[in-house]
């Protein structure tokens, strides 16, 4: 059961698809459009089966010629879409950390919203393609609570939902209340701890807990008591604990909005949703935005990197 909009093809035919590839690479000038349909309407799994077909047909390894033959913001997003979808976090995550100056907005966005199986995977794959810990690589760039909160998510030991004591509801609502607005300076620890340890369900009545006791959202807590990187940290966590697509929704909607695009948030969202919950990313921005993300994405890009985009979307959202 899948929410993506990206699915397998049928009938796929990974031969033909190779050597249509081909075609469309070989020779003076590309055609783009051959390229991008393929590779946007076969699922991750097809798209390594052709690669594969591409090499023993040809000898050639298809994401060197898409490399060669592709340009920008359209090469980045074939090139991404051609990753096996359990390394393209891990990848994600060492170019966040690789290099000078951390990107911590990526660091955020992947360890705030995937599952704690999903970053079992992430550890594991990291270790065998990057022969590296991914939590010693991560605590060797960053820093004090947002670097503790990032540690706890890594450890992806957060409670199954089971059940819901209401004791400990209250409990909780009633520790973070006097961690921050009761607090001259805020017991960061006790944030980290309970957002990042509790199920999702008993955080869901915390939060509605809180809100009776404090008369605040938990957003608004953390904006006001904390800043910088643990802030947008714990807001991503608090927001995708409360629903991972409307959280997408608004990471996509803020990489589009006002001058200039953040082409790199754009292309690693919609690749990594498109086979997970991009249908239900698009219900929350038409909900959430007043206009569609097919609207939003015709609007803010151009070109064959646009179509494609609009493909992965899969359709608009009136």
């Amino acid at each position: 059961y899948t929410r993506g909009t990206v699915t397998a093809f049928s009938p796929f035919d990974a031969r033909a698809d190779a050597e249509a590839l081909r075609k469309a690479m070989k020779g003076m000038g590309t055609d783009e459009e051959t390229v991008l349909k393929i590779l946007t309407s076969r699922n991750n799994a097809q798209r390594q089966e052709i690669a594969s077909a591409f090499k023993t047909l040809f000898g050639r390894d298809l994401v060197d010629d898409l490399k060669k033959e592709l340009t920008g913001k359209f090469e980045t997003l074939m090139v991404s879409l051609m990753r096996p979808a359990y390394i393209f976090d891990a990848h994600a995550l060492k170019h966040a950390i690789k290099g000078a100056g951390t990107n911590e907005k990526v660091l955020t966005e992947i360890l705030a919203s995937r599952t704690p199986a999903e970053v079992q995977q992430i550890k594991q794959v990291y270790l065998q393609e990057y022969e590296a810990n991914l939590e010693d690589k991560i605590t060797g760039e960053t820093s004090g609570h947002f670097q503790r909160m990032l540690v706890v998510l890594l450890q992806a030991n957060r409670d199954p939902d089971v059940g819901i004591d209401e004791g400990l509801v209250e409990q909780d609502a009633q520790v973070l209340f006097r961690a921050g607005e009761l607090k001259w300076g805020t017991d960061e620890e006790k944030f980290i701890t309970i957002l990042g340890t509790r199920s999702i369900s008993h955080l869901r009545r915390v939060f509605d807990k809180y809100m009776t006791i404090s008369g605040f959202q938990i957003e608004e807590t953390i904006d006001r008591e904390t800043s910088g990187d643990l802030e947008k940290l714990l807001l991503a966590v608090v927001k995708c604990i409360r629903s991972v697509p409307a959280y997408f929704a608004e990471t996509l909607y803020y990489s589009m909005k006002g001058a200039g695009t953040d082409d790199d948030t754009l292309i690693r969202v919609m690749v990594s949703r498109s086979e997970i919950d991009l249908l239900d990313i698009r219900r929350e921005f038409r909900k959430n935005f007043a206009k569609s993300l097919y609207q939003m994405i015709q609007k803010d890009t151009s070109g064959d990197y646009r179509k494609a985009l609009l493909l992965l979307c899969g359709g608009d959202d009136e």
